[in-house]
């Protein structure tokens, strides 16, 4: 059970604390009790008092013996017998309820407004007969002298069915274009329905016509509020023969008196989400209204806050039980919620034992002072050398072990080990420490392709560690260590030029930088020849002399892409005037080519013909292959042509073909005679 205050005003929950599922068995229920305290303090006050997903409305039963609540998922209903503090039935839906209304006094007549338009009655024995209304609709109310359902919805038409005569009435015509919310005075019977545009329109039952109209959106427009759309009315409640609460979409609630048009108080919640319901408290003159996230209570005549609650959870729906101090509420939530507050009125009939129960917790605060106490054992007091205490005020024998006070506690702990602290200490540095050791990259041996690279990325991940260390930023995969970039460090063909005009222009600074590797190079090649099997990197600049290097770096960044432009440049035309030098030594003589022998010497017309023939069409040239023999044309049985090609081969090519053969003929013998000499040559024979 928690227990919360506010302006002196104790709220008890008695919903809060681990909940225990259903499919365990008694004896492992049992066992959990024992182990876990949450389990065995809470208060378990009605048995499986839950929905599966969320809770949507809740409703206590005229004779208060009842307490009914619509959920998902799947659409039901659950009733519970106070009486009993257990479920009485449950019964599934098709859809899911907007809301609910129970016509008798106890759960035998129950009607449902579901969100697909239609409307289910049921009986003490279960569903009993289903209709539909012509609009979706969201709020009814049930007039007792006339046995009429007004229903009111996504339509300016209030519709209404007789449950007398069984069939709908003629509708009533409002000037609104949507319902919201609708009520009935119990006094009187005055039918009021909130509309979309911020309007209470009021009607007599008995004539049929409009009696009265509000404009709450214009009145609850105050100098302190904030409003940035145009607020609707979500919630309407009748107290007695005058008074009527009304709340609004922007979270403002207006308190009116029927004989004026103008509010006597304006309430605003300041979260601006629409008021879900509103109830009145007549013992203390108090409102109670919720939005979906916190529950307000406050005087109707001043406006002053009494108290309020905030649940974990959004709010859907609250009741309060009647004549008592008990709230319900519909959650966003598996768990309904159940609260008790002592000063709105005693608790319920059913569990009356839950005055007692608070009154102990007020004259014993024990319970509530514990957090600030240390549990220790008699082995414990023996450590710290305080056994000669026990008996005393300082300790407080409970259970197995003694409370003693937090702070006690910790003035001995320092005094019998008062380096207690510097050894923690020390061993969370260590750690730390040894973290960043596993962090590092372990390379035994530099790569063979890229070693400046390879370097440049370990002192990367040095610098990155340092970093890591002070500012605990995020560590990234390393590069060296990435199978992916492997063979950037063993293929020859991904070496950096660094020759190149690319290079030199993208990196100006690298000249000073790689002299520093080229330094360390140098050392990690000396450690490699004198220990192969070991090797330690030495260590470098320290850090501050690194980054003032690197701010000035940062400095120069432009004069040495300046100077590496203007290098490029001079080389560029050095190698000009080379070329030019070279051009102007070189001269020009005529050379002469030898035919080869089978060939034959075409003119330039040759080359004219072929372009004359390129510039035929196809037509043209086919026609052309046609009479040469190169081409052929038949017709196929499915009744398209085939083209057949031939080409013709030339003397010359025969003759070269017939020379390559014996060339081939040639070399084929001379590779004979030469491998039949060596042969001979290694068993000792004499060549001949």
């Amino acid at each position: 059970m928690q227990v919360s205050s506010l302006n002196e005003v104790k709220i008890y929950s008695l919903s809060c604390g681990k909940s225990l599922p259903e499919w365990l068995s008694d004896r492992k229920k049992r066992a959990l009790q024992k182990k876990d305290v949450d389990v065995r303090r809470r208060i378990e006050l009605i048995q499986d008092f839950e929905m599966p997903t969320v809770c949507t409305t809740i409703k206590v039963s005229k004779d208060g013996q009842y307490i009914l609540a619509t959920g998902t998922y799947k659409p039901r209903v659950r009733c519970y017998d106070t009486y009993q503090l257990s479920l009485k039935f449950e019964r599934c839906l098709d859809s899911e309820v907007v809301t609910f209304e129970t016509l008798s006094d106890d759960y035998s007549k129950i009607v449902f407004l579901h969100n697909d338009r239609y409307i289910e009655f049921h009986s003490q024995s279960g569903f009993y007969y289903k209709t539909r209304i012509p609009k979706f609709g969201r709020d009814f109310s049930y007039h007792y002298p006339s046995c009429d359902l007004y229903f009111v919805g996504a339509s300016s038409e209030v519709y209404r069915l007789n449950l007398e005569q069984g069939r709908y009435l003629n509708p009533l015509q409002t000037n609104a274009a949507e319902n919201n919310v609708c009520d009935i005075n119990s006094v009187h019977g005055l039918f009021a329905t909130g509309t979309i545009e911020g309007r209470v329109e009021c009607w007599d039952p008995r004539t049929r016509g409009r009696v009265g109209l509000l404009d709450c959106a214009l009145s609850s427009v105050t100098a302190d509020s904030e409003i940035n759309s145009l607020p609707t009315i979500s919630a309407l409640k009748f107290n007695g023969a005058l008074t009527m609460a009304v709340g609004t979409s922007t979270g403002q609630v207006l308190l009116y008196d029927l004989r004026s048009d103008k509010p006597l108080l304006v309430k605003d919640h300041q979260y601006g989400l629409p008021i879900k319901s509103v109830h009145f408290q007549d013992s203390l003159d108090l409102i109670l209204s919720a939005d979906s996230r916190i529950i307000k209570m406050w005087n109707k005549n001043s406006g002053k806050i009494f108290t309020s609650l905030e649940p974990e959870h959004d709010i859907n729906d609250v009741c309060l039980y009647p004549n008592s101090g008990m709230l319900l509420t519909a959650n966003e939530t598996p768990k309904m919620g159940i609260y008790y507050i002592p000063v709105l009125g005693p608790a319920p009939r059913w569990c009356s034992f839950l005055d007692n129960l608070t009154e102990e917790l007020e004259e014993n605060p024990e319970s509530t002072v514990y957090d600030d106490y240390k549990f220790v054992t008699k082995k414990d007091l023996e450590n710290l050398g305080l056994t000669h205490l026990i008996g005393s005020p300082f300790l407080r024998a409970y259970m197995h072990g003694f409370f003693m006070d937090i702070r006690l506690y910790h003035k001995v702990k320092l005094m019998v080990n008062p380096f207690a602290y510097e050894e923690y200490r020390k061993d969370k540095i260590r750690q730390k420490i040894e973290e960043t050791r596993a962090q590092r990259v372990q390379l035994k041996k530099l790569p063979k392709v890229n070693k400046e690279l390879a370097l440049k990325l370990i002192e990367e991940e040095e610098e990155k560690q340092r970093s890591t260390w002070k500012k605990k930023v995020k560590s990234l995969p390393n590069i060296l260590t990435d199978d992916r970039f492997k063979v950037m460090f063993e293929n020859p063909d991904f070496q950096v030029d660094e020759e190149s005009e690319e290079f030199r222009l993208l990196n100006p600074l690298v000249s000073k930088i790689s002299e520093k590797r080229k330094k360390k190079l140098r050392l990690l090649e000396q450690q490699e020849l004198r220990e192969q099997e070991e090797e330690e990197e030495p260590e470098g600049k320290p850090s501050d002399a690194e980054s003032s290097e690197s701010s000035d770096d940062e400095k120069d960044w432009v004069e040495e892409v300046r100077k590496q432009r203007r290098l490029l440049q001079q080389e560029e035309k050095v190698k000009r005037q080379e070329r030019l030098r070279e051009d102007q030594q070189t001269v020009l003589k005529p050379q002469f080519y030898e035919i080869k022998a089978g060939e034959e010497f075409r003119s330039f017309k040759d080359s004219a013909t072929k372009q004359k023939l390129l510039n035929k069409t196809l037509e043209d040239r086919l026609k052309l292959e046609a009479k040469n023999g190169t081409l052929s044309v038949a017709d196929t049985t499915v009744g398209s042509k085939q083209l057949t090609f031939t080409l013709k081969r030339s003397e010359q090519q025969k003759k070269q073909q017939e020379a390559e053969k014996l060339h081939r003929q040639e070399r084929r013998t001379l590779r004979r005679s030469a491998s039949h000499l060596k042969s001979r040559h290694r068993r000792g024979r004499p060549l001949h």
